[in-house]
């Protein structure tokens, strides 16, 4: 018993300490924001600001367009997202439900794509773009990523789980392959689907590299190369560029303490299938 308490106190001791260090750079970035410049460069640092500076929360909205960054990456983020949710529905549906040749052959290619690394493809996609006429435009943000191979796979894993006895029944009242996809497939779905949503809008919020190859304009450049730019104008300004940070991480934060169980429960289920 002795042995089992001390076991118990020397795991909660390891996590307290890993929790602590995964915290820490958050509480550096958030006491940051609400000091001083002349303060954030003393060394040795101050854990505790002596001087609580919240007015840099608005002084760099004077300093940098942050709400048109924020507007622009919120567009980027629905029209993804809109665009994900269409081609993965019916593509998961196609690859679960339809028996046609190659089925699983075309499958496995997809998945084989995800291993591609973007520095890869990112020179033949922006000539593609480029003969489109679509770079500096918000077609290049949005449609290049509407097709999302990660949530194809999860939610035919999910769609394949569905009881053969619920599609039949469908079929027997009359229902077509598309009807039976909204009326069945997808109120079955939802917690994958919100899955899918989070997880495409966090990498819409923190894409950086391929904004920045093929955005130049101001006007719709996202957040993160938005803060990229400001970084490099503003280097030494560390209260200003901490407080953008944590405007820019707060929403992200929201979303995830309110939709972790759905992350969860989709995972576990996508684990369980084949």
């Amino acid at each position: 018993m002795a042995k089992a308490k001390l076991t118990r106190f020397v795991i909660h001791l390891v996590l307290i300490v890993l929790g602590l260090g995964m915290f820490l750079p958050f509480y550096w970035m958030l006491s940051t924001a609400v000091k001083t410049p002349v303060e954030s460069l003393r060394f040795p640092p101050t854990l505790i600001p002596e001087q609580w500076r919240f007015s840099n929360f608005i002084e760099i909205f004077r300093e940098i367009p942050l709400h048109r960054y924020f507007l622009n990456t919120l567009f980027v983020a629905l029209m993804v997202l809109i665009g994900v949710m269409f081609t993965s529905l019916l593509a998961a549906y196609a690859f679960a439900r339809f028996r046609f040749w190659g089925r699983e052959l075309v499958f496995m290619v997809f998945l084989a794509l995800m291993m591609i690394p973007l520095p890869v493809y990112l020179v033949p996609s922006y000539m593609i773009l480029y003969k489109l006429g679509w770079i500096d435009t918000y077609l290049a943000l949005i449609v290049p990523w509407t097709v999302n191979i990660f949530s194809i796979f999860l939610l035919r894993q999910h769609i394949k789980t569905i009881p053969q006895d619920l599609f039949d029944a469908a079929q027997i009242d009359g229902c077509g392959s598309f009807r039976t996809l909204w009326q069945v497939v997808v109120p079955l779905s939802k917690p994958v689907l919100v899955t899918i949503a989070i997880f495409d809008i966090i990498s819409s919020w923190n894409s950086f590299f391929w904004p920045l190859i093929v955005t130049h304009s101001e006007s719709i450049r996202p957040l993160q190369v938005g803060l990229a730019y400001f970084s490099r104008e503003y280097s030494t300004n560390y209260p200003l560029l901490m407080a953008a940070s944590t405007l820019a991480v707060l929403p992200l934060i929201v979303l995830y303490f309110f939709a972790q169980k759905q992350i969860i429960q989709s995972y576990a289920r996508a684990g369980l299938k084949e």
